[in-house]
């Protein structure tokens, strides 16, 4: 499968996406661009212990109604993950400490337990 490219409009689109979030309320935001095997396009992953209490679908309705209407750039998709899973703690072991994160790339690593292609790191809190 090709890899799609990351190019400045979908890096945009995830900076709106975090100043979105911030605006809302969300704290402590975990949120990186990610290109995983499965998915053809780059999804925005974000976790945030505001959004891990209750159902995931309660937490996704919440982002989605955050989200509307509110980008120039779309999302091709986003994903979100719960502080505890092992994907995101293992970020926040490898790069949390990190005094700067922001624009960091990765790609061709297991993280997690999940392989990924690429990433771009815009937040580890």
């Amino acid at each position: 499968m090709d890899q799609a490219t990351l190019v400045g409009p979908d890096i945009n689109a995830g900076v709106e996406a975090l100043e979105a979030l911030d605006a809302a309320g969300i704290t402590r935001i975990t949120s990186l661009l990610v290109l995983f095997p499965e998915y053809r396009d780059w999804r925005l992953v974000i976790a945030s212990p505001s959004l891990d209490d209750g159902p995931q679908l309660k937490a996704y309705e919440r982002v989605a109604e955050i989200f509307a209407g509110r980008f120039v750039y779309r999302l091709s998709g986003y994903k979100l993950f719960r502080t505890k899973d092992p994907f995101i703690r293992d970020l926040h072991r490898s790069y949390g400490k990190l005094k700067d994160v922001a624009g960091m790339r990765l790609g061709g690593q297991t993280i997690g337990g999940r392989f990924i292609e690429g990433a771009y790191i815009y937040r580890i809190a």
